[in-house]
This record gives C-alpha cells, sequence and structure tokens, in this order.
C-alpha cells in the first residue's frame, strides 16, 4: 500500500523527550487492520472509509470489533477482550482512531476528549472554495436521529448543540479546495454540515452536498492527525496517516508534503 507512509516519516519534527516515536506499522492481513500503534494500554488504527466505528443496525463489520478480534487473537485471549472506543468517525470518513486496552486508559482519554485535550486534524476537498481562506464556523446543530440528519438551527431551537471548527485552504485545482480542519467540538457530521452550511459542501457528499457530478463513494474527508497524551506515561503522542493519495479527490492535490517531515 504505497499511499501509507511510515509513522517516523508522517509526525513533524519536535523533542523525542516529548514523544513516543513509532517506528513501525504493521498490517494484520487477516482482520485488514492497519496498526500504527500498540501497548498494553492503548491501540492506534487506521479505519477506512465507509466501515462503521461501532456495530450498526448495518450489521456490517466494524472497527471496534475488528480492533478486538485482532487482540484477542494476537494474544491468545480466552472470552472477549476489552477495548474501550473513546472517539468516533462517521462511516464515510476514514483516518485514524485511538482505542483503549484498558477502563483506566478509556476513562482517562474520554476525559482529555471531554476537555479539548486531543487534538484532531482532518483533510477535507470541498466543491467550492470557501470565500475566506482561513476562518472559523461556528453554528448550532440539531440531529434528526431517525433519518440520520444533521441541520443548523437557531441557537433558540430545543436540544440543539453549538458547533465550531478552525479551518485553512491548503490548495485550491479549479473549484475544489483541499481544506485543514481542527476541530473544537465533535458533533455528528460537523464538518460537513458546517461547510455545506457555506455552500462548500464536501466531495463525494450524497447526504449534505448539491453538486451531482462530485457524488462518490468516497467522501472527501479524511482524519489525518491525531495528538494526545499517553494515559499512563504522560508523554505526548502524535500520529499522521494520509488517504489513498491515489484516489479522487486526494490526487488531484499534491498532499505528500503535509504527511512528510
Amino acid at each position: 500500500m504505497e499511499e501509507i507512509k511510515k509513522i517516523e516519516e508522517n509526525q513533524e519534527k519536535i523533542e523525542k523527550k516529548e514523544v513516543i516515536n513509532v517506528e513501525n506499522d504493521k498490517i494484520d492481513e487477516k482482520n485488514k487492520l492497519l496498526v500504527l500503534y500498540e501497548d498494553n494500554h492503548l491501540i492506534v488504527v487506521v479505519k477506512p472509509q465507509n466501515i462503521p466505528s461501532q456495530s450498526d443496525i448495518s450489521g456490517d463489520d466494524d472497527m471496534l470489533n475488528k480492533v478486538k478480534r485482532y487482540v484477542k487473537e494476537k494474544y491468545n485471549k480466552q472470552g472477549e477482550a476489552y477495548i474501550g472506543l473513546v472517539h468516533r468517525l462517521d462511516r464515510p470518513t476514514g483516518g485514524i482512531m485511538v482505542f483503549a486496552k484498558t477502563s483506566k486508559s478509556a476513562s482517562r482519554l474520554s476525559e482529555q476528549i471531554k476537555n479539548n485535550q486531543m487534538n484532531k486534524t482532518y483533510y477535507a476537498v470541498t466543491t467550492k472554495i470557501p470565500q475566506s481562506r482561513n476562518g472559523t464556523l461556528v453554528n448550532f446543530l440539531k440531529k434528526n436521529e431517525k433519518e440520520n440528519i444533521v441541520k443548523i438551527v437557531p441557537q433558540t431551537e430545543k436540544d440543539c448543540k453549538r458547533a465550531e471548527l478552525n479551518y485553512k485552504v491548503l490548495q485550491t485545482e479549479g473549484d475544489l479546495a483541499l481544506i485543514e480542519i481542527k476541530l473544537i467540538t465533535g458533533r455528528s457530521h460537523q464538518i460537513r454540515v458546517q461547510f455545506a452550511g457555506i455552500n462548500c459542501s464536501l466531495y463525494g457528499d450524497n447526504k449534505y452536498g448539491k453538486n451531482k457530478q462530485s457524488m462518490s463513494d468516497n467522501l472527501g474527508l479524511w482524519a489525518g492527525r491525531l495528538e494526545f497524551v499517553h494515559p499512563v506515561t504522560k508523554q505526548k503522542m502524535i500520529f499522521a496517516c494520509p488517504p489513498n493519495l491515489e484516489q479522487k479527490p486526494w490526487s488531484y492535490f499534491y498532499m505528500e508534503k503535509y504527511f512528510i517531515r
């Protein structure tokens, strides 16, 4: 898989004392699971696009079960292996996820998310270039659970939730824009809905997109970078992994430079 870089190349230049460096990533061929890092407390993997983070009504195989099988088989565990799901990626979104291997780690990682101490960087391709090349989007979102649709609503709407993100346009190609996004909040479908709200829907977004020519099975959204503090050692951990650079819409842009130090 040529698009997958070793983590040693993916990480930015930072002091070794502050970071647990990861030298080898590996693929569990049986479960098709790309493991970026693991120890006794956590495991970091890459979720392919169009796979659920956890089981849903589709009955399709999901990342939580894939990781459980991997741990159970690797360590010959009796019974079901404990794996804590501390965050999710929407089904169409691919990228880096961290799972806890103990309840203590799950609790501490969840606390980091609650306190906005786990930093997630996404890369998106929009079908229109935003008017401002750098900006912050703030909206109030409400999810219709029955239809699995999220809408921007007035702040006064009952049960709405505040959504905020920062973005920067990295490159443009025709009407397409490659955008780096840092989430301040983590709401369901947040990135897709907020960019659709400024008429810059994501490439391949069949749910919120309006550009029929960009409809695709591959959503232009990738969780490419994850930073957090190790729940036990307290060392800073940084992981980066690119999407399939030969696949549209990523192939329209020169993305390698964002993942090679």
